[in-house]
């Protein structure tokens, strides 16, 4: 009886140890950093294939969230006892999988609070990016029109909202109204100027100064609305 009950004390603090020492929290892009020179590390990037494409935190995996039946299959040859650092676009779909990877019995996951759009805001290097000339503020300002509403589209074309609403945006620019598209997935000089933080992002500007901003996806009625 005595060694039963020894062994049961014994399994209990194991499980509470195990329990005790689990995390599923998120860190700003500085201690997540900190964090990824542990050889212990697992680096998991949820975002699409072409989101990845555009730039990429070193040695990072890929397991797509929007694709389940691939993320499923890549999960799986992951160590649950060791620690998974997840990051996505701006920390939305890491913290799903975040809560995925926990009901899957992983012990430790770690989230990008603000994702790689926080980690390129903090000056943190990514690999694999495209080459794109950068447009300075300077430039983006001159080119705009002086005398009429201008609203200036933030987005980027591996964003499911802002794919979903590009033919919106082009049929309101082939009606005349003023509108500027910037490529946000390459833009970064512009995206860091103006504190783009999620795609797509709306940016109203009247004699060059901004005066409004809206997230998220728009019908054609609420842009036109903006617009007036």
């Amino acid at each position: 009886m005595k060694t039963i009950l020894t062994s049961t004390l014994f399994f209990l603090t194991i499980t509470g140890f195990s329990l005790t020492n689990a995390q599923f929290t998120s860190v700003n892009a500085t201690d997540f950093s900190a964090q990824l020179s542990k050889d212990s590390i697992q680096l998991l990037d949820v975002r699409t294939p072409q989101e990845f494409a555009s730039g990429h935190l070193s040695n990072a995996l890929l397991a797509d969230w929007n694709d389940q039946k691939e993320f499923l299959h890549r999960i799986q040859y992951l160590n649950k006892k060791k620690p998974v650092f997840v990051y996505c676009l701006g920390g939305g779909r890491s913290a799903a999988a975040q809560n995925f990877l926990k009901e899957q019995g992983f012990l430790n996951v770690i989230n990008l609070s603000g994702g790689i759009t926080a980690w390129k805001a903090a000056g943190l290097p990514v690999e694999g990016k495209k080459e794109v000339p950068q447009i300075d503020k300077n430039t983006f300002l001159s080119s705009m029109p002086k005398d009429r509403l201008v609203l200036v589209d933030f987005g980027a074309e591996w964003c499911p909202p802002c794919r979903k609403m590009n033919p919106i945006i082009d049929e309101l620019i082939s009606e005349g109204y003023a509108i500027i598209k910037i490529d946000g997935g390459t833009q970064e000089t512009l995206i860091k100027e103006y504190a783009i933080s999620s795609f797509p992002t709306l940016v109203l500007y009247k004699n060059g100064q901004e005066i409004k901003r809206e997230n998220g996806f728009k019908s054609k009625e609420e842009l036109i609305n903006l617009l007036k």
